[in-house]
């Protein structure tokens, strides 16, 4: 009667052994917020697989950022390809709600973690679509009028005083400004963003949203004037030109910016909108830094040329000629490539 307990506890024992060799240990990378790691994390827990689930959050963890960024040096995936949710199993990463969700309905199917793929997923094939719809966004604000007027008559009044030296640190320091209010907003239109559910619904008005404004702009070329007009409205102008004469230094510049970037946003703010309400539907916090930043980069080139040229020898007169000269057309253009993006858009997520 001993022998037959003992052999019933060891049999028993046996038994939470192997449960416990077979249980699958993963770690799921996830941050704070993130909508689309709360969706993974739900479907992981009604998964009914046995494995032993370690959740990292990285927004507010160092450590676990640091580990996560470890992993994704380890596997090369490249800076613009990090994103999360990230689940790490069987020493390999997978990138995404999509193809973490498709893995583990894998491993449901076969119910066996021998039989998974040997290879990294990753969720790639997003980003081939945002960058070259965050560079043809933020291509049609680079060319925006707005933002060249604003330049060239704060060029204008520098260059008063001959002084080409004080032109140029001007000219950088109010790109600077303009540089950091675009980032500062777009941060915060991706955490508006980024806080609620978005759904398909959603980036199919987005979608609309982009074309409406490609037509708008399209609109300026054919009958300029008429309507409504994507520039900075004309009741705005008369105080926009007193600020930026009010410029006398760099630092006056800085600050003049900053206060400019708003009286900009009604010709600048729409291709900007889709964008970051693009990031704020699928990125993580890190990646839509990185995208960011990109964008505000090219949105600011233009301006850069624009303050070296002047500052070494450019004819602001005709710069300003050639603007006005061709003034339609760059809303032409941008409007082509708005159109373009937002019929890519309804594509894409159709």
């Amino acid at each position: 009667m001993k022998l037959k307990n003992f052999l019933n506890i060891v049999g028993i024992s046996l038994l939470l052994l192997l449960s416990t060799l077979q249980a699958e240990e993963m770690s799921f990378y996830h941050g704070n917020g993130c909508l689309h790691c709360g969706k993974v994390e739900k479907f992981l827990e009604n998964s009914k697989l046995d494995i032993t689930l370690t959740k990292k959050e990285i927004y507010q963890n160092s450590d676990n950022a640091e580990e996560f960024n470890s992993i994704c040096d380890k596997h090369d995936i490249a800076l613009l390809d990090r994103t999360i949710p990230l689940l790490y199993s069987q020493g390999k990463p997978f990138l995404g709600s999509e193809d973490i969700i498709a893995y583990i309905k894998s491993l449901q199917e076969t119910n066996s973690i021998q039989e998974n793929k040997n290879e990294t997923i990753t969720d790639s094939s997003k980003h081939q679509l945002t960058i070259p719809v965050l560079i043809g966004a933020a291509i049609v604000d680079a060319i925006n009028p707005c933002a060249f007027a604003v330049l060239l008559i704060l060029m204008t009044t520098i260059m008063a005083t001959k002084d080409r030296r004080k032109a140029l640190y001007t000219g950088l320091a109010f790109s600077a400004a303009i540089f950091l209010s675009y980032l500062f907003m777009g941060l915060g239109l991706y955490s508006v963003v980024a806080s609620f559910e978005t759904t398909h619904t959603f980036m199919m008005i987005i979608g609309v949203i982009a074309i409406l404004i490609g037509l708008f702009n399209i609109k300026d070329y054919f009958w300029y004037g008429k309507g409504f007009l994507m520039e900075v409205p004309m009741s705005w102008r008369g105080k926009l030109k007193s600020l930026i004469k009010s410029v006398v230094n760099p630092l006056g510049a800085f600050f003049i910016g900053i206060v400019i970037s708003l009286f900009l946003l009604p010709c600048t703010s729409g291709p900007y909108i889709v964008i970051t309400s693009m990031l704020g539907h699928s990125e993580s916090f890190l990646h839509a830094l990185t995208l960011l930043i990109l964008y505000n980069i090219v949105f600011i080139l233009p301006m850069l040329f624009i303050t070296i040229g002047v500052s070494f020898g450019l004819d602001i007169n005709k710069a300003e000629e050639l603007r006005q000269k061709n003034l339609q057309r760059l809303h032409l253009v941008a409007g082509v490539i708005m159109l373009l993006m937002g019929i890519a858009i309804l594509v894409y997520y159709g």
